[in-house]
């Protein structure tokens, strides 16, 4: 499928995706990819279903073929400015046809979820002897090495590795499921991006990317230099929370108190909510039992930086060809036009591409934890 300047290459198949059929790509009308920073993402694809041809009396040809099995991968690039983005790859977990009325009013649409899904599958019981966090989400990723996945692992602020005299650390679920406990703990997340070369993705284990170049800027209110469809704000005061209480420390035996003031991420607003507001919500320790006093520091200090993470909220559209880039969830952009307290730079929550033939549009949610920019000018 290709429009002006955009020029999308599909691959399915089996555990490696090959190029897709003649067949399969001009039956494609619509792609829709929803790519979050934390958690699976996901993607669906309807397509136009016919019956001529070879084996249409049967059955759809589109059905009949090995392209859309389920659990079949799926990646697609998409080509923009003669620079390649790799958008998806991803299986395929769910099917629907509707048959339709008329001749071509069939569709079929296919449906399905990021390479997370794969590390879903099976609940294990397995120990991980004299193995930090760090250690262990790195052999749980490795483990899906032939599906392209390649590790990053950020080690967390303090790293704690366990003495088998004292405890060994247990999995008892999926390994995505372990991979995001361990994150919790820590206020980490965990995430899968398609590329950077097709059947290729970083599989990224650490804090929210807030640091680093920004994507070029969302305008707004600009007139000519606007480049985005629309574009709204929330402001949420209840969100902020501090925790508050006493632990009771795993080495030394004694209660000692608990507290924290502010998130430790790098900061994108002026006025951070936690910092500005007259009131916020206040919680006590949790899960705290059989925790050294600075393991429970981490998971308290987790609370506040998560409920910091999402005060702010800017949500909107654009259409790519007037934004002239493809937004990638997972860092930071941005936004200028809409006045000194909502200007300055973002982290991109979710960003999904919504590709049919003449059209390609990208939604948008953007976070950061108050308002204000940290700087006069912003990057276009």
């Amino acid at each position: 499928m290709s429009l002006l300047g955009v020029r999308l290459t599909l691959l399915v198949g089996p555990t490696v995706a090959v190029p897709a059929p003649m067949l399969l790509t001009e039956a494609l009308q619509s792609l829709e990819i929803r790519h979050t920073s934390a958690g699976r993402s996901g993607f669906q694809m309807t397509f136009q279903a016919g019956r001529g041809g070879s084996g249409g009396g049967l059955d759809y040809p589109l059905l009949s073929g090995p392209w859309l099995r389920s659990f079949n991968r799926v990646v697609a690039v998409v080509t923009f400015n003669a620079i390649p983005h790799v958008l998806l790859d991803g299986v395929i977990t769910h099917q629907q046809l509707a048959p339709g009325d008329g001749p071509g009013a069939a569709t079929v649409t296919v449906t399905g979820e990021d390479l997370s899904v794969m590390l879903d599958l099976q609940e294990r019981i397995d120990e991980h002897v004299a193995q930090d966090e760090t250690m262990i989400a790195t052999k749980i990723i490795l483990r899906y090495a032939e599906y392209g996945l390649i590790p990053l692992v950020i080690p967390p602020p303090s790293v704690n590795i366990p003495l088998p005299i004292e405890r060994v650390p247990v999995q008892r679920d999926t390994d995505l499921g372990h991979l995001e406990a361990m994150a919790a703990r820590f206020g980490y997340v965990f995430s899968i991006t398609p590329g950077p070369m097709p059947l290729t993705s970083i599989a990224y284990w650490g804090p929210p990317k807030r640091v680093g170049l920004p994507q070029p800027a969302l305008s707004v209110n600009m007139g000519p230099g606007t480049n985005v469809a629309s574009l709204s704000f929330q402001h949420n005061a209840l969100a902020p929370t501090r925790v508050a209480g006493d632990v009771l420390d795993r080495t030394t035996g004694q209660t000692l108190p608990l507290r924290t003031f502010a998130s430790a991420r790098p900061p994108l607003a002026s006025r951070p909510a936690l910092l500005a507001q007259s009131h916020v919500r206040t919680a006590v320790p949790k899960d705290t039992s059989g925790l050294s006093y600075f393991e429970a520091l981490d998971r308290a200090q987790a609370v506040t930086e998560e409920s910091s993470d999402d005060v702010v909220t800017a949500s909107g559209e654009l259409d790519t060809l007037t934004y002239g880039n493809v937004l990638q969830a997972g860092g930071l952009v941005g936004v200028r036009g809409a006045g000194y307290g909502y200007d300055g730079s973002y982290y991109v929550k979710s960003v999904t591409h919504s590709i049919s033939r003449g059209s390609y549009k990208q939604r948008v949610t953007l976070v950061r934890e108050g308002t204000g920019a940290l700087l006069p000018v912003v990057r276009p």
